[in-house]
Formats: C-alpha cells, sequence, structure tokens
C-alpha cells in the first residue's frame, strides 16, 4: 500500500511537470511568431527630424550679416548725371575763369607821363565780356603807318616779374611802353598811325589811334620797352 501510494504520487508529479513543459513550449513559439509590439506614447525613429521645416531663406533685397544686398537684389537705378557727375539743367551762359581773349578786351593808350628824358605810355587792356578773365605777363605791341606798314623795330621787354592779373567786366590792367625823348636823344622818328597791341598768348591785334607825335625809329636809343601787366589803368 505504501509502495502503491509512493507510485502514484510521482506518476501525478510527472503528468504535472508534463503539462507545464508543454505550457512554456506554447508560450515560447507565440513570442517566436508575433512582430513587434507597437506601444503608445514612444520617441519616434531617428529620421523623423527630417520631416521638421526647412529654415525660411531671407527674401529678396535683405541685408544679409555682412551688410550686404542678397543676390538677387536688383540693383539701384543710376541717373544720368551720375557717372560724369554734371546736372540735368543748363550751365551758366558765361563763365569765370581762364585767359582774356582778344575779343573780350578793348585797347586804349593813356595819358603820357614824362620824366628825365622818357616818355612813358600805359597801355591799358578793359575786359569788354561778360565773364571774369586773366591777363598774365607782357602785352606784344608795334608802332605801324596808316597803310599797316610797320615803323620802327619791335618793343622789347623790359625787366619785371608777371603776375596774372584778374579782370571782372569791366575792369582793366596796364603795361606800361616806354622810350627816350627823341629830341634829346637824337634818334630818328616817325609818326605812326596807330598802336598794335596783341594781349598775352593771343594772335589777334587790337588797334589804337596814336596822338601822341613822333617816335624813334632808328639810330641813338631808338628802342622802345613794355612792362609786365598790372591792375588799373596806370593813371
Amino acid at each position: 500500500m505504501a509502495y502503491s501510494s509512493r507510485s502514484s504520487r510521482c506518476a501525478a508529479l510527472l503528468a504535472g511537470g508534463v503539462a507545464v513543459l508543454g505550457l512554456l513550449t506554447a508560450c515560447g513559439n507565440d513570442d517566436a511568431h508575433s512582430g513587434p509590439q507597437k506601444v503608445s506614447g514612444t520617441a519616434g525613429p531617428a529620421t523623423e527630424t527630417a520631416k521638421d521645416p526647412a529654415p525660411s531663406s531671407p527674401s529678396a533685397g535683405a541685408a544679409t550679416p555682412g551688410g550686404s544686398k542678397s543676390a538677387s537684389a536688383p540693383a539701384p537705378a543710376t541717373s544720368p548725371g551720375a557717372a560724369t557727375g554734371t546736372g540735368t539743367g543748363t550751365g551758366p551762359k558765361t563763365s569765370a575763369g581762364g585767359r582774356c581773349h582778344t575779343s573780350e578786351l578793348r585797347a586804349s593808350v593813356g595819358r603820357n607821363n614824362p620824366g628825365a628824358g622818357q616818355e612813358n605810355f600805359p597801355v591799358v587792356l578793359t575786359n569788354k565780356s561778360a565773364r571774369t578773365c586773366t591777363l598774365h605777363g607782357y602785352p606784344g605791341a608795334a608802332f605801324v603807318n596808316a597803310s599797316g606798314g610797320q615803323v620802327g623795330p619791335d618793343p622789347k621787354r623790359s625787366s619785371g616779374s608777371p603776375v596774372t592779373v584778374t579782370l571782372k567786366p569791366g575792369q582793366s590792367a596796364w603795361a606800361g611802353l616806354t622810350f627816350s625823348n627823341p629830341e634829346v636823344s637824337g634818334a630818328n622818328t616817325a609818326t605812326p598811325a596807330a598802336l598794335l597791341v596783341t594781349p598775352p598768348d593771343e594772335r589777334d591785334q587790337l588797334r589804337v589811334a596814336w596822338t601822341a607825335g613822333p617816335v624813334p625809329v632808328s639810330g641813338n636809343s631808338s628802342s622802345a620797352f613794355l612792362s609786365v601787366f598790372s591792375p588799373g589803368t596806370g593813371a
């Protein structure tokens, strides 16, 4: 009886063990064939960041960190006068500066101021134009007869330091014309009809009637001299 009872217990335990083993095997087979479980609340995959919107690019014409415009910004328009610096309006009718031209001047010979056997005449140029201009240096001069032929040699230049004389409209400058008194020097003389005056750096001449009598043309002390221009009329 004892033996039978012991055998019955062993058989019961063995049957229970087989049942437990079968249960464990069945659970293992279910795990092996089922897919991964989705669990709510878990983080998305790493590739999810690719779905984030890209940062917006600056709009056309917006300033970049360097302060310059983006390449797509349109270039500012350039006004027609910007490159040359000239305006669109008309310039003044008269301009200032530059040397006086012969056509802008009027010539005259002032009153004689004799002294120590010398005859001294101011040769005057007056600005008759509407602009300001300048004279610098010596005039040219020649005595001529009524037919236009030259009388005597060209006057020489006396020593002096040329200066620039600015002439506003109506203003004058003068240069001294000097020669020895023929009665004192004994030089040969002639009486010219006019004095031709050439402004500095010009070719055209101005004709001035000569009314001061004879001038030396040859012989002793027959040379005439011209000085540089100075402001005024020399009176």
